[in-house]
């Protein structure tokens, strides 16, 4: 600083809004005197006076005003596998990051290629291969394991 001057970082603890930005909020249902009481500005009845229906965050999710709404009006096809496993695809190419001549899932993790709980790995035939490698316990695509083998490497089931 030029002129000595002490400087506090910005932080939540000395965080204010600007001058004039923040309105005090309405304190609803204080009684006949504050204007706000009885039903609380909201008037008698009606979709606006209910709660979650109406209002500045709007109406309720997926009401469309009494007609049919769209996820009923169209018709409902196919099947989701709730046992289907997601792999984690590694490119033969990111396999230089690998530690050593032996693939397996200890390694790909050790060499921040896969992560823990998001799925099996898989090996694809993107790239090239350039030194024997060693697969164990891992699945390979039929492309990748052509090239590991033409490299000189073995796939171990």
């Amino acid at each position: 600083m030029a002129n000595n001057e002490s400087v506090d970082k910005i932080g939540l603890h000395n965080l204010s809004p600007a001058p004039g930005s923040h309105r005090s909020r309405r304190r609803l249902g204080r009684g006949p005197g504050s204007g706000l009481g009885k039903t609380s500005g909201k008037g008698h009845k009606g979709s606006m006076a209910r709660s979650g229906h109406g209002g500045p965050g709007g109406g309720k999710p997926h009401f469309e005003g009494g007609q049919m709404p769209i996820t009923r009006r169209i018709p409902k096809r196919g099947f989701t596998n709730p046992f289907r496993e997601e792999a984690q695809l590694v490119r033969l190419n990111d396999l230089v990051k690998v530690q050593g001549d032996e693939v397996t899932v200890e390694s790909l993790l050790a060499a921040g290629l896969i992560r823990v709980g998001q799925g099996a790995p898989k090996l694809l035939a993107n790239g090239e291969v350039s030194r024997a490698l060693t697969v164990k316990g891992v699945r390979v695509s039929a492309g990748a394991k052509a090239k590991i083998e033409a490299a000189g490497g073995r796939i171990d089931a």
